[in-house]
């Protein structure tokens, strides 16, 4: 069963969202729904154990994850030594970047806008960053596939892919990733794909194209990131994971890391197991409820608050709404001044006229920021 939070009970906890991202937070990728209660149990039985030394991802969390990877998302022969545990997917594409840009001159390619950190690891990495935008098409976000042809240098080392796309919502179809996959092959680039999303395609008869199921010669020089986190709204217990199944690139990355990062804690370690192994029935509860969620919320756009446009959304709980009618300089700041929300800006993704608002919250919340939203924008129009 979905529990939802109230308000009162996420103040003052120490939590991003909640304590510093204004009175009424649509923001940080955080849901305001309780973690499922297998993961609570397994929490509380690691806690009563009383021992809380130094851990390790075990033989049990290697085989639970190859076997999610094999029946959730069709990988034919997943292995546990392809897996590499880290604290999160930020540090893992500087990792990767570092990895593979060795030199000041090299590049990392990625297409915008995308996820924040995605436009930022090059600095990490002492290397550049070649930006291509998506092109709007059709009522669809797609590659530019001619632009980044003629963008890719001789330089360019990498291509960071995030997929399902924050903060499009696009879930990419198998021809993408192929065609994807093709292109880094021919430009000699690692393609790191950020698949933190991919339990959370919300359009039913969509699926997650993992780019693990790539052909074996481009498998040799990809390197897939996932966590549970997102998925189960463990987020906080800070568990990550990197697929690599070339033996010598995962050696590479793990002496760039060196003791760079901290070791993982018992507790991401006993969470992500239950939620891995048993967390499934939670989990089509939860997309019933963020459909719901999603649907609302463009229905209360479409009447209410027809000159924010949102873009159409096949997976995540986060929409990305064009702001550009309103006229205003910065619509993060309009809603967070006039309304008392915040949504996230998205001048930090890449385009400074569209907002971010994650939808994963109760209803009784998420109306009251958008009756807020509604009564700011008909008094700036008035």
């Amino acid at each position: 069963m979905i529990r939802f939070a109230s308000t009162d009970s996420r103040r003052e906890t120490g939590n991003i969202k909640w304590d510093l991202q204004g009175p009424i937070p649509f923001g940080i990728a955080d849901m305001d729904i309780e973690s499922p209660p297998c993961v609570v149990d397994a929490l509380q039985q690691r806690l009563n154990h009383k021992f809380y030394g130094y851990a390790f991802m075990t033989d049990d969390l290697r085989q639970a994850i190859c076997a999610y990877l094999h029946h959730r998302h069709g990988v034919e022969h997943p292995q546990p030594e392809w897996l590499h545990a880290l604290p999160g997917c930020v540090p893992a594409f500087t990792l990767v970047a570092k990895t593979c840009c060795t030199r000041p001159e090299h590049e990392v390619m990625v297409c915008s806008p995308v996820y924040p950190p995605m436009l930022h690891c090059h600095e990490d990495a002492n290397c550049r960053l070649l930006t291509v935008p998506f092109i709007h098409r059709n009522g669809t976000w797609e590659f530019d596939w001619e632009a980044m042809e003629s963008t890719v240098t001789p330089n360019t080392r990498m291509f960071l892919l995030c997929n399902p796309h924050n903060p499009l919502g696009r879930v990419w179809s198998r021809e993408d990733i192929l065609r994807l996959g093709d292109f880094c092959e021919r430009h000699d680039l690692i393609l790191c794909a950020d698949e933190i999303h991919c339990d959370l395609v919300l359009n039913e008869g969509l699926q997650h194209n993992t780019a693990l199921n790539l052909p074996e010669h481009i498998l040799q020089r990809t390197v897939m990131l996932s966590a549970p986190s997102k998925t189960f709204n463990i987020a906080g217990i800070c568990f990550t994971y990197m697929a690599v199944p070339n033996a010598e690139l995962l050696a590479s990355i793990r002496k760039i890391q060196g003791h760079t990062l901290p070791t993982l804690n018992v507790f991401a370690y006993a969470a992500s197991l239950a939620a891995y192994r048993d967390g499934w029935t939670w989990h089509e509860q939860l997309l019933r409820t963020l459909r719901e969620n999603r649907d609302m919320l463009y229905s209360y756009l479409e009447k209410e608050l027809p000159m924010l446009r949102p873009q159409p959304l096949e997976a995540t709980y986060l929409a990305w709404i064009d702001c550009s009618a309103l006229g205003v300089e910065s619509p993060h700041d309009f809603f967070l001044e006039k309304a008392d929300v915040y949504l996230d800006n998205g001048a930090n993704f890449g385009s400074p006229q569209h907002v971010r608002l994650n939808f994963a919250t109760s209803p009784e919340i998420l109306k009251q920021g958008l009756d807020a939203m509604r009564d700011a924008v008909r008094a700036h129009l008035a």
